[in-house]
């Protein structure tokens, strides 16, 4: 696909850096000079400096030509008219990144009359993140499929688990069927699993079910969950707006800290349900006078990383609480991911999920489409959700006889409202939704698994 991204700053650059290596031809557009001929040297990207609402600076990039523009600069109304212009220029697809909590009530009204493909906000994305990730506190991640139906939770075997030096082959024998174990992370190395993977102690897995089979399975295992009654925030900006909607609509408590006492005024008006504090919320001394020992979820937004950081460890040294970061420099995993954190998300990346799923959507070939993708283990390997719509080599074919390739997992089907989590003598149907865990990244169409 030609795509424009208009827009270089953190998402701008981790678009391009994705989009550039999965076969499309892509022009960055940014009034910062410095910015893209980094870009430009670093990726196989083109370079544009100018003002990416100017209909000419758009022509210069490519316009006529677009499959699609990303607008994805600092300000939402620049973003929402760069589409405009787009749209009225070459009729192309469009997508803009629109974050003020104002226009994102908003949203459906300027997509339709906009004509936009998508209208993305990363805060929004963020804060549904996390309240999944609470609903579920023993779990590092909690990705959905199938309209909610399938989940993927990840979590890590927790020391003299029952299910230390187990099989997988073993799991649904001799411990707890229904569940399928997706994808293993030991020693920085990520593995898609064969039956006879042994599990251990410290592995962190992603496994498939059902909400309530999860439940049972993390019961019958004696991995006893807490449900999350109040929330500590610290940090009052637009995600933590968001995800005190969220929870205070789910029925728990919500208090934020916050170091701004304009900003604390802001937040008393909008969120008269919550308590607001006005203070330094790296401060150990407040979070020990606003009980942070009795607080059953800890959420770190400051806006400086390192201060997330330290304030996880924190509380994952002084009390027994769920506590889930944000992590905005990528350039941190490796280190994030060594401090054995609790549970990170990546703002930026949760967002580059979202446009990669459309473009590649946009790319395959019909009959297979893609509906969900999720990047998980550090980007090293991607969940994907394919609707089946028609005859394949995929379907009719019981799939211990599919020539499937080497680091590719089926772990779900969905099929009239019914879960399947599949074994060898199972089949894909048209009409399907199937999903797969692989290291391959790129795959675009659901027959990419298979073998030529």
């Amino acid at each position: 696909m030609n795509i424009i991204i208009v827009g270089c700053g953190k998402v701008g650059k981790n678009l391009a850096a994705q989009l550039s290596k999965e076969d499309n031809s892509i022009c960055v557009v940014d009034i910062d000079g410095n910015v893209v001929h980094k870009l430009a040297d670093t990726y196989d990207v083109m370079g544009i400096i100018g003002n990416g609402a100017s209909y000419s600076v758009l022509q210069e990039a490519g316009l006529e030509y677009a499959d699609l523009l990303i607008a994805v600069t600092k300000s939402d109304e620049v973003n929402l008219l760069c589409c405009m212009i787009a749209k009225k220029g070459s009729n192309c697809n469009t997508i803009a990144r629109v974050r003020n909590p104002i226009y994102n009530k908003e949203r459906h009204f300027l997509q339709e009359e906009l004509g936009l493909s998508m209208i993305i906000n990363p805060e929004f994305i963020s804060a549904t993140e996390i309240s999944r990730i609470l609903c579920f506190p023993n779990a590092i991640d909690v990705d959905l499929f199938s309209k909610g139906r399938a989940e993927m939770i990840r979590f890590r075997i927790p020391k003299d688990s029952v299910l230390d030096n187990v099989h997988i082959k073993d799991l649904s024998s001799r411990i707890f069927a229904g569940v399928l174990i997706c994808a293993i992370e030991r020693d920085n190395e990520v593995t898609i699993p064969t039956g006879d993977f042994v599990l251990k102690s410290g592995d962190v897995v992603s496994m498939m079910s059902s909400r309530q089979t999860t439940i049972d399975f993390f019961h019958f295992i004696n991995f006893h969950t807490h449900e999350v009654k109040n929330a500590m925030i610290v940090g009052g900006g637009k995600i933590a707006v968001y995800l005190a909607q969220m929870l205070l609509k789910l029925k728990i408590s919500v208090k934020i800290i916050e170091h701004d006492p304009a900003r604390c005024q802001e937040l008393c008006e909008m969120l008269p349900n919550a308590t607001i504090i006005c203070g330094d919320g790296t401060d150990n001394t407040l979070l020990i006078e606003e009980r942070i020992d009795q607080t059953d979820a800890l959420v770190t937004l400051t806006n400086y990383d390192e201060e997330n950081i330290l304030l996880a460890l924190f509380a994952q040294k002084r009390v027994k609480t769920k506590v889930v970061s944000k992590i905005n420099r990528s350039q941190l995993t490796e280190v994030v991911h060594n401090l054995n954190l609790d549970s990170v998300i990546y703002p930026k990346n949760l967002c580059t999920e979202r446009i990669l799923q459309y473009v590649r959507a946009k790319q395959n070939a019909i009959g297979s489409n893609i509906v969900t993708l999720y990047r998980l283990c550090d980007d090293k390997v991607e969940a994907l959700e394919f609707n089946i719509a028609e005859k394949s080599k995929l379907t009719g074919v019981p799939l211990k006889d599919l020539n499937i390739k080497k680091g590719v997992l089926i772990c779900c089907i969905t099929r009239d409202d019914k879960l399947i989590i599949p074994g060898g003598d199972d089949v894909i149907a048209p009409g399907d939704s199937m999903i797969i865990v692989t290291t391959l990244l790129g795959l675009k169409d659901a027959r990419d698994i298979l073998e030529d």
